[in-house]
């Protein structure tokens, strides 16, 4: 197909829809958004309106996207006066807009909080950093203290070498607090995790040649993962559907939580050689989440206890 009849297939159904949309509001009486706040609550609802805002002709409907809570009342009583809408016979429209206005306002701020954090760089000489680092090596191994604040005791969590700090170049503070909230507030199953990650894949002659891989190393990974999910708009479905009011960021790191339990069952299914094929275990994993996040009822939560996830002598 050509570019010029391609271009106007596009203006066809363009058109068609808006005549469409037309019709439908002359005979309902209703306009688009009122047909959509009486959707259920979640991401089906709250996308619809954001995808109507964003594509609206109006620039009052365009601005609702990025108001500011404190002014969410205003802008929708903006809305209403724009569309000719009696808020008295219509409670249920304003009731829904604002609910669907605060979580599109609070992805928005919890992008920006989560990406503040993932370019703050961990520092040593910083002792808020270095307490949460203390803190969750004391989570992972409450019996066993360290010998100093630079040891080989480090790898026991999967860190790569004698120093924490040089594997959080990529995510900065966000893999730590990540790291420190799966550890304090799943600990039962970051503990197992932990566990399971340290069994031989390997062994030859009694003495292991590989671990299945490095608990730190790829909490930190998969806190990547997590992010590229938040920034690319793809966690819309699933934190629109969990969170009534506006995202967290500890909405986020329980969505972390989930994605590490999911991809340690994964791991241990897809049964690779060895970590050297961890980027292609990764990267089927990625497309798993976002094949589930189509889904506009999807909800990333845990399903399983720790128990499940102790899969010995697999």
């Amino acid at each position: 197909m050509g570019v010029v009849t391609q271009f106007f297939v596009f203006l066809y159904c363009k058109c068609l829809w808006r005549g469409l949309k037309f019709v439908i509001r002359k005979v309902t009486g209703w306009c688009e958004l009122q047909r959509i706040c009486y959707i259920k609550p979640g991401a089906r609802r709250t996308l619809k309106i954001e995808s109507s805002l964003r594509y609206s002709k109006n620039e009052l409907c365009q601005s609702a996207l990025s108001a500011h809570p404190d002014c969410e009342e205003k802008t929708i009583d903006n809305i209403m006066t724009l569309k000719k809408i009696n808020p008295d016979s219509n409670p249920q429209l304003g009731i829904s807009l604002q609910a669907s206005l605060f979580q599109i306002v609070g992805y928005r701020g919890l992008v920006a909080e989560v990406e503040t954090l993932r370019r703050e760089p961990y520092d040593f000489e910083n002792p808020d950093h270095e307490e949460m680092l203390m803190k969750l090596w004391k989570t992972l191994r409450p019996d066993s203290s360290l010998t100093g604040r630079i040891s080989k005791q480090w790898c026991e969590i999967g860190f790569q070498g004698n120093d924490p700090k040089t594997d959080f170049m990529g995510m900065g503070l966000l893999g730590l607090h990540n790291l420190l909230y799966f550890a304090e507030h799943d600990k039962a199953t970051a503990l197992q995790v932990l566990y399971d990650s340290l069994q031989p894949k390997h062994s030859y002659m009694f003495i292991t040649v590989c671990f299945r891989y490095s608990f730190a190393i790829v909490c930190i990974n998969i806190t990547d993962l997590a992010y590229s999910l938040l920034v690319s708009g793809d966690l819309k479905t699933h934190l629109y559907n969990v969170a009534p009011e506006m995202p967290s960021l500890s909405h986020f790191q329980q969505t972390f939580c989930y994605l590490m339990q999911e991809f340690h069952r994964f791991w241990i299914e897809d049964d690779p050689r060895d970590i050297m094929e961890f980027n292609l275990v990764r990267s089927k994993f990625h497309r798993r989440v976002l094949r589930q996040l189509k889904n506009p009822d999807m909800a990333l939560c845990p399903h399983f206890a720790a128990s499940d996830l102790h899969l010995v002598n697999l």
